[in-house]
């Protein structure tokens, strides 16, 4: 079964280990090489258990860790880096890593050849989603029902405009290519939860527009009104430098 363990998700930097009994797998790695022994020391691994790393894009945030690690073991989609060893994906395609697959979603952010991951084993699915303006479409067919959700949950509106960060910045949040607030994040999940999904956790939360009660509120309010319970569902708004492990 995979099990999952948050090292940070937000800007100040993006990390998370997927692991089973066989394979782990590390999901970008913006942080110190320190966070991620920490992290690792809590579900008793080393260092060298991490079998493979993978990108999502090319935001320090995501590859401050990059060199941290053989050129063998990372991977990212095709032109979103420069891997050097030609470990590279197609989004869409599956591709199998000791007991674990994986394959690349297509997200919208302003770096090339952004990509979320849907990861499998016999057992369960985890989809593994941020830094994203919206949910691209031919994404959507592949998340559904899937066991675990992590998900960004940017920001919320209202506190973003009201904020006082530089109009070129909101412009930015708030694009296509950029972060998805709690409100697209809630209606995007009321159509892909389904009867095996168990835990939704909102990632990337913005510490200056956006705050855990809001996230959480926002969720509930949404799938009330579209008339889904979230009754069977653990929704779990996560702090920026949180350890959380399931």
């Amino acid at each position: 079964m995979l099990h999952l363990l948050t090292i940070g998700s937000g800007s100040k930097g993006n990390s998370t280990i997927i692991y089973n009994d066989d394979t782990t797998i590390l999901i970008d790695c913006g942080v110190s090489k320190t966070k991620i022994i920490e992290g690792l020391n809590l579900i008793s691994k080393k260092f060298k258990d991490i079998q493979y790393v993978f990108f999502t894009h090319n935001h320090i945030d995501h590859v401050k860790g990059f060199d941290f690690f053989d050129k063998k073991i990372k991977f990212a989609c095709k032109g979103a880096m420069d891997l050097l060893n030609n470990n590279e994906l197609e989004v869409f395609n599956t591709y199998y890593f000791g007991t674990i697959s994986l394959m690349p979603l297509l997200t919208s952010h302003d770096a090339p050849n952004a990509c979320g991951y849907k990861i499998s084993d016999k057992d369960n699915t985890i989809v593994y989603m941020t830094d994203t303006g919206f949910i691209p479409e031919i994404s959507l067919k592949y998340m559904k029902n899937a066991d675990i959700y992590f998900i960004e949950s940017n920001h919320d509106i209202s506190m973003l405009l009201d904020s006082k960060r530089p109009n070129i910045l909101k412009t930015r949040i708030l694009s296509y290519k950029g972060h998805m607030s709690n409100e697209q994040s809630a209606e995007y999940l009321c159509n892909l939860v389904g009867p095996k999904t168990k835990e939704i956790i909102l990632g990337h939360l913005s510490e200056e527009c956006n705050s855990l009660g809001v996230a959480l509120n926002t969720y509930y309010d949404i799938f009330q009104e579209n008339n889904i319970s979230l009754e069977d569902i653990i929704v779990y708004p996560l702090r920026q430098r949180e350890f959380y492990k399931l």
